[in-house]
């Protein structure tokens, strides 16, 4: 059988890690202030795998056949555990759905190719047999992308691309990696950096998503303010379809029509499989920093990252938390006796004493990469700003608190599942112009939906990933349902009210997690429905059979 590893099939990452609350005295406090929850009690335990009910796979002999001579019989998998892990992401509906046993629908076979040829041979032979084929990376997808059709009547095969992990070349001279589709933020880092380079690619998914679901959704990372968004970093590609390959050269530059490489960036595996893409790629920075700071206020805050992005540095990061997450992140914190805890103590009482209201501070972090005057040059204009905008520096420990903790977070979704609440995640990108109004809006929303379902619920925000005209803004929220209602009904009253309040007031439905089924029903609002014509006329020339992923990225009633 394959070696590929797939994270936990009830949850996010791999076993034997999760968040823990015990050694992080002021949590529970914080969690039971914010949402009601009290998590002195007894946690509950994800479902047994033997109690599920998985439905049978229908794959026919002669199908599964062709498979197993494509990819080889170790690479063909109708296991029950691996057809589960294969049938959801990890987005909070997944989680409930799975640790539930709702599994209407359930690939019928996992296939694990090894190279491009493989995956053409694949592609024919589940389109000639009128099937439906899904392509899966890491698994970590949360808005709804890999769960088949719950109708769907045909054969379902889930093409896993994690045997396909490997940097085929580097092209020194133009800062370019040709890179296989199915490596993991962690896999490709060390290949690239074993060789001097970085991709600088680190979504907070990076542990467990691949360079083909990055491209796929458009993903941004932690550092796109240096490196770009994937859109920015991806130059060409390999692209599988029926009976075809599509070939993107990677130029700097073209004027030749309506991009293809920009049609196919985001496409969610409807236009196709993602076999390969030649990315930039730079050398590895002679010095790395991410320096904390800390803004008297949110607007302060904001307004201090607007400038920042119009300024003469040129930071990795820029992130900037308002209130209710800078609550969370100091919450967060470790119980420590050491001389820098005393410190942040006495800076805090200091800031009291001067006026600052403790409950509206913002936290801030600020990355820095380059050689050293570089760095030196962007850190004292950045500085500057900070202290026009009345911040003040927290420096290094903070910060490199931050990067080392940054890959943690998702892990809190399972936590709080165990003791019955829901938590997730929204994000947009909106001008700057608009930006404030998107979050006021926003947060009263949510407001707004927690009083109607009669619940305590909670959110908080943070802006990441500036840009000339505007930033992106990452929520999150979390509450403990009503017992005896629908959990999913509740959830979708209060992730609806986000979504709607995002198109409502000038922000896009999602800024890097894609669309999936989960974000589909805003696409006219947010595209047009011209644009979505557009895009329906795009799906369907090159997939008119709907055997390349149905069902997502488009609203269901324009599905053909």
């Amino acid at each position: 059988m394959t070696d590929v590893v797939h994270q936990k099939w009830w949850g996010w990452g791999v076993e034997g890690i999760a968040f823990h609350h015990e050694d992080k005295p002021e949590f529970a406090p914080f969690v039971r202030k914010a949402i009601g929850l009290d998590l002195h009690g007894p946690a509950g335990r994800p479902p047994s795998f033997e109690d599920l009910e998985v439905p049978a796979s229908i794959l026919d002999e002669d199908l599964g056949a062709r498979l197993r001579e494509i990819v080889g019989d170790h690479h063909v998998s109708l296991g029950d555990m691996n057809r589960v892990v294969h049938t959801y992401g990890k987005g909070l509906r997944d989680l409930v759905r799975v640790r539930a046993g709702d599994l209407p629908r359930v690939p019928d076979v996992v296939v694990y190719p090894a190279n491009s040829d493989e995956v053409q041979a694949v592609v024919d032979a589940v389109v000639e047999a009128d099937g439906v084929l899904i392509p899966f990376g890491g698994g970590s997808n949360i808005s709804g992308s890999l769960t088949p059709p719950a109708g769907e009547q045909r054969v379902v095969v889930s093409l896993d691309m994690g045997r396909m992990n490997r940097v085929l070349q580097i092209d020194a001279d133009a800062g370019l990696a040709l890179i296989q589709a199915g490596g993991l933020g962690p896999d490709l880092e060390e290949q690239l950096n074993a060789e001097g380079w970085t991709m600088g690619h680190q979504p907070d998914s990076f542990k467990h998503s691949t360079l083909g679901g990055w491209i796929a959704t458009r993903s941004s990372g932690m550092q796109s303010d240096k490196y770009g968004d994937i859109a920015d970093i991806t130059r060409g590609f390999t692209v599988v379809l029926p009976g075809k390959v599509v070939e993107l050269r990677p130029l700097p530059s073209t004027s030749t029509g309506p991009s293809v490489r920009e049609m196919i960036i985001g496409s969610e595996g409807r236009l196709g499989v993602i076999t390969q893409a030649w990315v930039h790629v730079h050398r590895l920075p002679e010095n790395r920093e991410v320096i904390a700071y800390l803004f008297p206020n949110w607007a302060a805050g904001l307004a201090a990252m607007q400038e920042v992005s119009t300024s003469d540095a040129s930071p990795s990061i820029t992130r900037v938390s308002d209130a209710a997450e800078t609550a969370f992140s100091l919450a967060t914190r470790k119980a420590s006796n050491s001389l820098s805890s005393k410190v942040g103590e006495g800076l805090f009482e200091l800031l009291r004493r001067r006026g600052w209201d403790l409950d509206k501070v913002a936290i801030s972090y600020i990355g820095y990469e380059g050689g050293s005057a570089k760095v030196r040059a962007d850190k004292s204009v950045v500085g500057k700003i900070i202290g026009k905008h009345g911040g003040i520096k927290l420096g290094k420990g903070p910060g490199s608190m931050y990067d080392q903790k940054k890959f943690d977070t998702p892990y809190l979704r399972d936590f709080l599942l165990d003791r019955g609440a829901l938590g997730d995640v929204s994000e947009t990108a909106a001008p700057w112009s608009r930006l404030g109004e998107v979050y006021t809006s926003t947060v009263r929303a949510a407001r707004a939906a927690y009083a109607e379902l009669g619940v305590q619920g909670f959110i908080m925000c943070h802006l990441s990933h500036s840009y000339h005209s505007g930033a992106c803004l990452y929520f999150t929220f979390a509450f403990p349902p009503k017992e005896g209602v629908d959990q999913l009904e509740q959830y979708d009253v209060v992730k609806s009210a986000i979504q709607q309040s995002f198109v409502d007031h000038g922000g896009t439905l999602s800024h890097h997690h894609g669309v999936g089924n989960d974000h589909s029903p805003w696409l006219e609002e947010d595209i047009s429905s011209a644009g979505t014509d557009l895009m329906v006329g795009l799906l369907s020339s090159a997939d008119p059979g709907r055997n390349l992923n149905p069902g997502t990225l488009i609203p269901s009633h324009r599905e053909w």
